[in-house]
């Protein structure tokens, strides 16, 4: 099979008449009265009859739509049937500001925007940014669906090369870069979780996966393709919930679920209840971040495993690194051992193999004659970085491991200028550029601050502009000037106004310093501290 489409296909023939999707009602209450679902068979009527509309309207092969759709079974339908053109989706999270969507939409080349009602004036705004002519419509209208106003689709059946999304990701750059991803890309992620064993192992056509993860991340892609390939059924969520988690985990009968590092820790945080013993339900969870020192307990508890695993949306899963069997050395950074099909190196700041248990950074790609297998295609518009990370014939990580002797991996740090809140990447650089717009900052430094939910908060150090007071109404207005141009995740939480910034000799910041330094501020209570303004709207 080439294609998710393919894939799809012949799942559905095997299992037509079992459970697809489930979005359970606690995640359907703003837009629908109970739960929504659809059998394979119900998924299939419905993406052939959407693909029906967009090739009569001229959309097809080497396109690309941006979608606006939440994580709703919108977005799995039109998935599907855009895959089956050869059309490529561009997801956008609804939650950005109006720059951030109008960035990915034009950056992407999208051809058409497609959203859901309640989103129109919010794609009406940032295409007027730009004076975008691109046409937009909601998932209500498809009956009018607007002619394809550019150029033709290519020729000729989709095939595993071609493209299935582009999906925006924070960098060290602090542009977001668009990571093309084809259907090879896809399909290998899913027949790497359907055939994953040990904690990990999937029963064909018994399997259903929760998944509170936005629909615009590689994860809940992830968790896509695996029930696709198993035969199982997709738990989507609107989002993460803590007050009524269990209770959906029960009601849906969740046989697995995704997590992020900060879900665990909140569900720590939580009373104790007769409740927390789920009899043996749920097999895994499977996700990246937790705290060490919540996964001993989370276990103990609730009673499943916690597999933590490795991987980046340039990467895919051909290559990821999971902590699926023992030994998995609870309490430290473990992530597993790596796959038969990987080859890596682990190299220290000037390319050089570092010995065997030392830290280094993390350089990947798969065995055999076709290195790149199940990786991102590169970065759309961006041939110089996707050159730079593949320097020497491997992936370059930016993320610093150490191999223990019986071959597991623990992580250690980021190399990259990267802060990671609750699993979303933010890049330093695109906050500070940011901040430096505000005409009270004169420098200003962008930095990790360790949390014990989220695993980092964003901090910033700033050295203001003469005339202007280091207090709390400075940094409320700093607070409220990102917020206007960042979604709510990427901005800063910690505001530390300093005199002067840890310099090198040749005045470049150092990073490394600055984050010891707000590290210090921060737990000595030295700082503005605004998490708690800090909620999604």
């Amino acid at each position: 099979m080439a294609t998710v489409f393919d894939e799809f296909s012949r799942t559905e023939k095997k299992v037509s008449t079992q459970a697809f999707l489930h979005i359970p009602r606690q995640a359907t209450g703003k837009y629908h009265n109970g739960p929504i679902d659809y059998t394979y068979a119900q998924a299939l009527q419905s993406a052939n009859e959407l693909s029906g509309r967009y090739a009569a309207a001229g959309y097809g092969k080497g396109q690309r739509i941006a979608v606006m759709l939440d994580n709703r079974a919108e977005f799995f339908l039109h998935f599907l049937a855009l895959n089956k053109l050869g059309a490529g989706v561009v997801p956008v999270n609804s939650g950005f500001s109006s720059g951030e969507i109008s960035y990915v939409i034009n950056h992407s080349d999208a051809c058409l925007v497609l959203c859901l009602p309640e989103h129109k004036e919010k794609v009406r705004t940032a295409l007027a940014l730009e004076e975008t002519e691109i046409p937009f419509i909601d998932t209500g209208a498809m009956a009018d669906l607007p002619p394809c106003s550019s150029t033709r689709p290519a020729a000729g059946p989709p095939d595993k090369n071609t493209e299935v999304a582009v999906l925006y990701t924070s960098g060290t750059t602090g542009i977001p870069k668009g990571c093309m991803l084809n259907n090879d890309y896809f399909v290998c992620m899913g027949k790497w979780y359907a055939n994953i064993d040990g904690y990990c192992e999937l029963t064909f056509a018994k399997e259903r996966m929760l998944t509170p993860l936005p629909l615009v991340h590689m994860n809940a892609l992830c968790s896509m393709m695996a029930m696709i390939m198993s035969g199982g059924c997709i738990i989507q969520l609107d989002r993460f919930h803590a007050s009524d988690w269990w209770e959906t985990v029960r009601e849906s009968n969740a046989s697995c679920l995704h997590y992020l590092g900060v879900i665990p820790a909140i569900l720590l945080n939580q009373p104790e209840t007769p409740a927390d013993d789920l009899g043996g339900q749920v097999k895994f969870g499977f996700g990246a971040g937790v705290d060490p020192k919540h996964l001993q307990r989370f276990e103990k508890r609730f009673g499943f495993p916690l597999v933590e695993g490795w991987a980046m949306t340039e990467t895919g899963t051909y290559v990821c690194i999971t902590a699926n069997k023992e030994p998995r050395h609870i309490g430290t950074r473990c992530i597993g051992r790596a796959p038969e099909v990987i080859e890596y190196r682990l190299v220290d700041e000037q390319g050089n193999d570092v010995p065997p248990g030392q830290p280094g950074e993390l350089l990947i790609r798969a065995k055999g004659d076709n290195p790149r297998k199940g990786f991102f295609s590169g970065y759309y518009k961006n041939r110089e970085e996707t050159d730079k990370v593949w320097e020497g014939g491997y992936f370059h990580t930016g993320d610093v491991m150490r191999v223990s002797e019986d071959g597991s991996f623990h992580f250690v740090d980021r190399r990259k200028n990267i802060i990671r809140r609750s699993g979303e990447n933010i890049a330093s650089v695109e906050v500070e550029n940011v901040l430096f717009q505000h005409p009270a900052v004169a420098q200003c430094v962008a930095t990790p601050i360790y949390d014990e939910l989220r695993g980092e908060e964003v901090g910033v150090c700033v050295i203001l502009n003469e005339g202007v007071a280091p207090n709390a109404d400075t940094a409320h207005a700093l607070f409220d000037f990102c917020r206007e141009k960042l979604v709510y995740y990427k901005t800063p939480a910690y505001y530390m106004f300093r005199t002067d910034l840890p310099m090198t000799a040749s005045q470049k910041i150092q990073r490394g310093e600055i984050k010891a330094l707000a590290a210090r501020l921060a737990q000595a209570g030295d700082c503005i501290d605004l998490r708690e303004r800090k909620r999604k709207k």
